[in-house]
């Protein structure tokens, strides 16, 4: 088993031209921006990815961005127990925006999705009212609220997000079955796109 390691903002824009980049991302997310040259493969589409991914890694190496690093951290140990050597963007994506770097978006532009942390965040605050509220009918409903903010400390704990995990399956955050096929496609027989050294 290979161990991932990091790249950061500046070193990544360094070789751009030559990594070969994942965007596990969902669908929703990448639309709003993404890394240039990078490929859409949902964390959740992994799997279905693997063989194509190890052929991409043969030819040179990969890098895997998310939002902020924890699903692409996740990936890249799934992708190291098959024997897949890959690096995480740190920050993900909003650090790279951060740091003055260019996002790319596809064309024409589709319709934009909340990224995963603000469906959590909607979703979490819309399960504890209700359970505020359905608590004045009758107390064991605050039990709702109590299990969201339990599931929030597990999340910070353990750095995972199971009500991400759940969101993510609904049909707004999954990706087209065309638009998948083509990332795997591209993923089989492109070398890592031609970005001059440098490009943000």
């Amino acid at each position: 088993m290979t161990t991932p390691h990091t790249l950061n903002s500046a070193q990544a824009r360094t070789r751009l031209h030559e990594l070969t980049i994942l965007d596990v991302r969902t669908p929703g997310e990448y639309a709003a921006g993404h890394l240039p040259g990078a490929l859409n493969i949902p964390l959740d589409q992994l799997s279905r990815a693997l063989p194509d991914i190890r052929h991409a890694a043969d030819r040179g190496d990969i890098l895997v961005v998310c939002a902020s690093g924890a699903r692409s951290d996740r990936a890249c140990t799934t992708l190291a127990e098959h024997g897949i050597s890959t690096a995480t963007l740190t920050g993900g994506t909003g650090a790279w925006a951060a740091a003055g770097h260019d996002l790319h978006h596809p064309e024409p532009p589709s319709r934009t999705t909340w990224g995963m942390e603000r469906q959590v965040r909607l979703t979490a605050g819309a399960l504890v009212l209700a359970g505020l509220a359905l608590g004045l009918i009758h107390p064991a409903f605050q039990l709702i609220s109590a299990a969201v903010a339990g599931g929030l400390a597990l999340s910070a704990l353990t750095n995972t997000c199971g009500m991400a995990a759940i969101l993510a399956k609904l049909p707004h955050n999954r990706p087209h079955q065309g638009d998948l096929d083509a990332a795997l496609a591209a993923l089989r027989k492109h070398s890592p796109p031609h970005i001059p050294p440098g490009v943000p």
